[in-house]
């Protein structure tokens, strides 16, 4: 959520910046709500003000004896006026709050300006593209089964057979292993969160239709992200312990809306996948800063993994919905021929400490900490970068080193 006073203060500004992104803000509707956000406080202050007048009259005139009818009546019809008047200044609070929520985060200014993702710019590619195999996972080995998924839960779910669950398993404890390793603090949490969770970090109201709900009125978290971010919810950190670094392995729950018909073949784009996700809590001074060392974290283990991989800087028309600044990660697809997404790291600023309400106290007085995110990583994709980049076209995946100690062996059989 946005800073309400710099939004009156900066209108113009953050309108110029948000129309980076594609998104149109609606200034006369904003100060229509304002202006009568003002004379709404202004009555409900005033009354509030008569009332304690009255009140301390109505002291005075009970305890000298005299008749207090008439001015019982006055206190009465103040009430009653005082509490319609608040009754419409929360309401009109709670248009302006809906109104606040979707709008999008400012882009950050050294955010390329573009429409899309054909305006992203590739910072650097690592590693060398060396497989000469063209087909893909599904096609490599027959362990992971779509049609046994399709029988248990429907499309876009996937069952992992053979030495696959094992290779998975690997890759996870491997992936928090080098996060703990980067000093981030491990964590397991729920894998279902309320409301307040979700619009802390931006996911509701406006992306309720990307999200699994249960009839208990709990949503199947899409990231960790959530959860991390939540476990300081209404808290103030500790300026001493900033920046605080926190990991978590879960399966994340996408519904995918408006995705069908795209990367329904095998692992790519899955109603359920497992992630690993890096978050740092910041000072608003070395956010930026901190979103490099993520991003290096996450990278470090492609590094590690000895794949080919890109790094992205999204322009601003790509941005998600939260983010000031996002890198992307793309790892090589041989089947594919590409690059595909295998992580998102981004700035969020003071963005989503605004929404849930995290700060740190400083000499200065009180302030909204910045947040950062990133996959570190998906281990689906991970999964399919590793058997198609290592397979060796005749019946086996072979097994980069760092894993090899987790699986204990050097190749699997596809």
């Amino acid at each position: 959520m946005l800073d309400i006073k710099n939004l009156r203060d900066n209108f113009d500004n953050i309108k110029e910046m948000l129309s980076w992104r594609g998104y149109s803000i609606d200034k006369d509707k904003f100060q229509s709500l304002d202006e009568k956000r003002k004379l709404l406080q202004v009555n409900v202050e005033n009354l509030q003000a008569d009332r304690k007048k009255l009140s301390s009259e109505y002291g005075k005139l009970k305890a000298s004896g005299e008749n207090v009818d008439k001015l019982k009546s006055i206190i009465d019809s103040t009430n009653n006026e005082l509490d319609k008047k608040d009754k419409d200044l929360q309401e009109l609070l709670q248009d302006i709050n809906n109104f606040m929520l979707d709008i999008p985060n400012i882009p950050d200014r050294s955010v390329p300006n573009g429409k899309n993702e054909n305006d992203n710019i590739v910072i650097k590619k690592y590693g060398s593209i060396t497989s000469t195999n063209t087909l893909d996972h599904l096609e490599i080995t027959k362990d992971i089964d779509t049609d046994m998924a399709a029988k248990i839960a429907g499309s876009r779910f996937s069952v992992l057979k053979g030495q696959l669950p094992k290779l998975q398993r690997a890759l996870i404890s491997f992936m928090i292993d080098n996060a703990i390793k980067n000093g981030y603090e491990e964590y397991y949490v729920p894998f279902m969160s309320n409301t307040d969770s979700l619009i802390g970090t931006g996911q509701l109201p406006k992306f309720e239709d990307d999200l699994f709900k249960t009839a208990e009125n709990l949503y199947l978290i899409p990231t960790a992200e959530v959860p991390l971010t939540n476990i300081f919810r209404d808290d103030f950190v500790n300026e001493a312990d900033l920046p605080i670094k926190v990991t978590s392995h879960t399966p994340c729950f996408r519904s995918e809306a408006g995705s069908y018909g795209k990367d329904t073949r095998g692992l790519i784009r899955q109603h359920q996948f497992e992630k690993i996700e890096l978050v740092q809590i910041t000072r608003p001074d070395n956010s930026m800063e901190c979103l490099d060392n993520l991003l290096s974290n996450a990278c470090e283990i492609l590094d590690l993994l000895e794949l080919p991989y890109q790094v992205i800087e999204l322009c601003s028309g790509d941005l998600g919905f939260s983010s000031a600044k996002t890198y992307d990660i793309e790892v090589w697809m041989p089947s594919q021929n590409k690059y595909r997404e295998i992580s998102s790291c981004s700035n969020f600023t003071d963005f989503q400490a605004r929404r849930a309400n995290i700060k740190f106290k400083s000499k200065e007085g009180n302030h909204f900490v910045h947040t950062i995110n990133g996959s570190g990583l998906a281990v689906g994709r991970c999964l399919i970068a590793l058997i198609e980049n290592n397979y060796d076209g005749a019946g086996v995946i072979n097994i980069p080193n760092c894993l090899k100690s987790y699986i204990g062996t050097d190749t699997l059989k596809a």
